[in-house]
């Protein structure tokens, strides 16, 4: 059976003091997901590149399905334009309801929130919890550093070789929706348990 990509997860700074290239390719892609048919699966904040992603994602007829701790409403400043605001309890809720309405995950550009959004999922991953596709938006070679702890983590024996390939490194918003436009072959027929 082949997998369609019909709603992505996007993890993604909350900061807007960012260069202008994050912040436009956050809007890009928010655009073109809306233009692909892609609904967005998001922190459900208007700030940052959260926000942009979003307000872009609308602007042109796209589906936004944000989902925002009940703590962090205020702080993050939740999105109360999207299709539709779950609020819910804790971190591990949102995570936990992000991944599962998921197909498929994009890491763009962010901080210590993001980098634990992109460990977990890719942890859940190589433990089999899930067989969904993780894309890496590695724009203007932000997340290199990232991917040379990645290489140092297999060289000292902590991961396998195996491990990296369950990422796919992207360079630019278009590489990306390239590569949501390619069919991967879904496993998760044969494990049930799986979200």
């Amino acid at each position: 059976m082949t997998a369609i990509i019909r709603q992505l997860c996007v993890y993604c700074g909350s900061s807007g003091a960012v260069a202008p290239v994050y912040r436009e390719a956050a809007s890009e892609l928010g655009a073109r997901l809306a233009a692909a048919g892609i609904g967005l699966v998001f922190g459900g904040g208007r700030v940052g590149l959260m926000g942009l992603l979003a307000d872009a994602a609308l602007a042109a007829g796209g589906s936004v399905t944000g989902i925002i701790p009940a703590h962090l409403r205020q702080r993050e400043v939740a999105h109360e334009g999207v299709t539709r605001l779950v609020v819910v309890g804790s971190m591990h809720e949102r995570k936990r309801q992000m991944a599962e309405k998921a197909d498929a995950f994009a890491i763009l550009p962010g901080g210590v929130g993001t980098l634990d959004e992109f460990f977990e999922i890719l942890s859940w991953r190589q433990l089999g919890l899930h067989d969904k596709s993780i894309f890496i938006l590695d724009l203007a070679e932000y997340w290199a550093p990232l991917f040379a702890l990645l290489e140092e983590i297999v060289k000292n024996g902590f991961a396998s070789r195996e491990t990296l390939s369950l990422l796919q490194r992207v360079g630019s918003v278009p590489a990306l929706m390239e590569a949501l436009a390619r069919p991967v072959e879904s496993r998760r027929e044969a494990h049930p348990e799986r979200f």
